[in-house]
């Protein structure tokens, strides 16, 4: 159903589309005036690095609708790589744009991620601060592959018109690519741990921290054993791709004409 106004960059293989954080969630409302189905994807440094490892997880991501920057490394390296993006669009701020937009304009949303007590603790929370928003349903986000369609189902009874997953990377992608349509639900948003961040069980990095790009950082310093390694390797890798992409000759005018 790809249909954008704005010309897609392409950044290391994978489109991504050029849109502020007014245009995104503008193009989600527009979802669900419409009654078109718009699954959005979005990627860091990390994920574009696992995306190289894991053609699932390429594959996923490459079939959503909007794909936009959520990692500022992203928006740097489209400038450094001649495909600018305009700036970042974290998943987070997003999500509780829509949650915001949701309860003023009566649409129903539902939660799909985390563990049992996490996700009611952030229900406790989203009805603290949205207490006019309709939660069509929710559930935790520990399941088998051989549940995913009855889950779909369930949400697709629930009426639910926006989906969050609070779940990791390639999981959620993975969900929504099998599933995301036969969930009815007219925006899917995969969300990764911002329903942890939500329910208060982790810390998102200060404002300064985020605009330094090194919101990564924080969260490691937060869960070292966890997470120390993996940010360690996967940004290596990143700066070495955008490396390699920048060294990569470009193709001169008369050597274009000669392969036509």
């Amino acid at each position: 159903m790809k249909t954008h106004g704005n010309e897609r960059r392409t950044l290391f293989g994978v489109e991504l589309d050029p849109l502020t954080m007014d245009e995104t969630v503008g193009r989600c409302l527009e979802a669900v005036r419409d009654g078109r189905q718009l699954e959005i994807g979005v990627v860091n440094a990390a994920k574009l690095v696992n995306m190289r490892r894991d053609q699932r997880l390429a594959d996923a991501v490459s079939g959503c609708d909007l794909v936009v920057a959520d990692g500022q490394a992203v928006v740097w390296a489209g400038r450094v790589l001649r495909a600018p993006l305009p700036e970042r669009v974290a998943g987070i701020d997003l999500f509780m744009r829509l949650l915001a937009e949701a309860e003023t304009a009566g649409i129903s949303v539902y939660f799909l991620g985390a563990k049992e007590e996490v996700l009611a603790q952030m229900l406790r929370r989203v009805e603290d601060r949205f207490p006019g928003l309709k939660v069509a349903g929710s559930r935790n986000g520990y399941f088998d592959d051989s549940q995913q369609e009855a889950i779909a189902g369930a949400i697709a009874d629930s009426g639910a018109q926006m989906l969050f997953l609070g779940m990791t990377s390639p999981k959620k992608e993975i969900f929504t690519a099998a599933y995301g349509e036969r969930t009815g639900a007219r925006v899917v948003h995969g969300v990764g741990g911002s329903f942890d961040i939500l329910a208060g069980v982790t810390r998102r990095a200060p404002e300064a921290w985020q605009r330094w790009g090194v919101e990564w950082l924080y969260r490691a310093l937060q869960e070292p054993r966890r997470l120390g390694k993996r940010y360690l390797t996967t940004n290596t890798a990143f700066v070495l791709m955008t490396v390699r992409e920048l060294m990569r000759p470009t193709p001169s005018p008369a050597s274009a004409n000669r392969s036509h």
